[in-house]
């Protein structure tokens, strides 16, 4: 007789549930470099991965799903349950300002299962990229008066995948298969602050997006000794295209003596076909294990200068890179009497190019984050906790610098699915 239990995934999608009602109401973060592209990519990785510094090409783990390679999957031993929410504070610069900004969001949602011996399998959500900005600039126009110019943007794409994998002595190879969808609105309103009888212009345009989306994975290992490992993993995801529709609509209007807005005319011209091209990408990595500990490094590379949307560029570079590493280290992951000898600690850096491009400047950006993992029962599970600190941007021509402060919580629960029940 088989038996299925359900209730540790009930519980993650109790803490998913609770998290998401909160960020549902929590104030949007102001990123005004996620206008361009699209929009500020977000990190794929679980909690544990982020504590590593992201170094996820050639991680891999009994009790863990690393959706970042999906070669991995051939390694679950268990079918493991994973939730993250992530904290985030923003400070944000000029050259003659500074402000802050911050935001509560949900991480990701993923299922892996192992199935058989050496295949495993794993169905997740997560987002992908994020928009949310609102800039204003206030000009002088000549023969007009004091103006304001804003733009605002919202939206963003999230990926929704299955994943399998296969192992065959040392080496696995794997495959994430998904849809990758969303939408990404954009406004420009130009208004005259001197006087409410003038006519004010609004111009929106809105992009949906839709689509299939793949990426394939490689992970090799070797035994060096009796207690140390080498595995070396790599992935691809080749340039891929996306449907997309785009709306626009051009508004005048102007504001009643009491503030409200009055609508004047209106033009609108809808449902034109396009793509989305997403770049070329790939990532090598290597990870050396101990019996206690394990250190990762990876290198990634996207040929963003491909990027188009409905066949135009946008401001970013022509090829971006990544450096990533980082350690973990449990005291004594048997010991089952002294509960801090199965705490995991995590450090990890990751250090690279940005992918927008503006003014002529490249931008530089990094992050430094460390982690801990709690496990409760006297099982796999674990809570696991991260704390990001990076730098975005400069202050060169005129642009903007950002400061981030990110405090990531997740949980990844573990189980057997199937089990043979046995009589004496």
């Amino acid at each position: 007789m088989l038996h299925l239990s359900a209730k540790r995934l009930a519980t993650v999608l109790f803490f998913f549930a609770a998290t998401g009602a909160h960020a549902q109401n929590a104030t949007k973060e102001n990123a005004p470099y996620s206008r361009y592209g699209i929009g500020e990519i977000k990190e794929g990785g679980n909690m544990l991965l982020r504590g590593l510094g992201g170094a996820s090409a050639a991680y891999a783990s009994s009790t863990a799903v690393n959706t970042e390679n999906p070669a991995s999957y051939a390694f679950l031993q268990f079918t493991t349950y994973e939730a993250g929410v992530e904290a985030s504070y923003r400070s944000i610069r000029t050259n003659n300002d500074k402000y802050s900004t911050g935001t509560l969001a949900l991480s990701y949602l993923t299922i892996g299962i192992p199935v058989g011996k050496n295949f495993g399998l794993a169905l997740g959500l997560k987002p992908q990229s994020r928009v949310y900005y609102h800039i204003a600039d206030t000009a002088l126009a000549p023969g007009i008066g004091n103006t304001v110019h804003e733009y605002i943007g919202e939206g963003g794409l999230n990926y929704a995948f299955a994943g399998l994998a296969g192992k065959y002595k040392g080496l696995s190879f794997g495959l994430n298969f998904g849809y990758s969808f969303g939408s990404i609105n954009a406004t420009s309103r130009l208004s005259n602050i001197d006087t409410t009888a003038a006519l004010n212009s609004e111009f929106q345009r809105q992009n949906s997006i839709g689509g299939l989306l793949w990426k394939g994975g490689a992970q090799y290992e070797a035994k060096l000794n009796e207690k140390l490992n080498l595995r070396l993993g790599a992935t691809v995801q080749l340039e891929q295209q996306l449907n997309a529709t785009r709306n626009d609509y051009r508004m005048l209007f102007r504001y009643g003596a009491d503030g409200s807005r009055i609508n004047d005319s209106s033009f609108a011209s809808g449902n034109v076909s396009g793509k989305v091209v997403l770049p070329l990408s790939y990532t090598a990595g290597a990870q050396l294990d101990g019996i206690r500990w394990n250190v990762n490094a990876s290198f990634t590379a996207t040929q963003w200068g491909n990027y188009r949307s409905f066949d135009m560029p946008d401001s970013l570079a022509s090829q971006t890179w990544t450096v990533r590493a980082g350690a973990e280290f449990t005291p004594d992951p048997l010991d089952l009497r002294h509960y801090f000898q199965r705490v995991t600690y995590r450090i990890g850096f990751n250090y690279g190019t940005d992918y927008v491009q503006l003014r002529g400047e490249e931008m530089n950006y990094y992050s430094v984050a460390a982690g801990i993992s709690f496990p409760f029962r006297r099982t796999a599970d674990r809570i696991h906790t991260v704390f990001e600190y990076g730098q975005r941007g400069t202050l060169n021509n005129g642009l903007i610098k950002e400061s981030f402060f990110r405090f990531g919580l997740g949980i990844s629960l573990n189980d057997r699915w199937f089990i043979k029940r046995k009589y004496d």
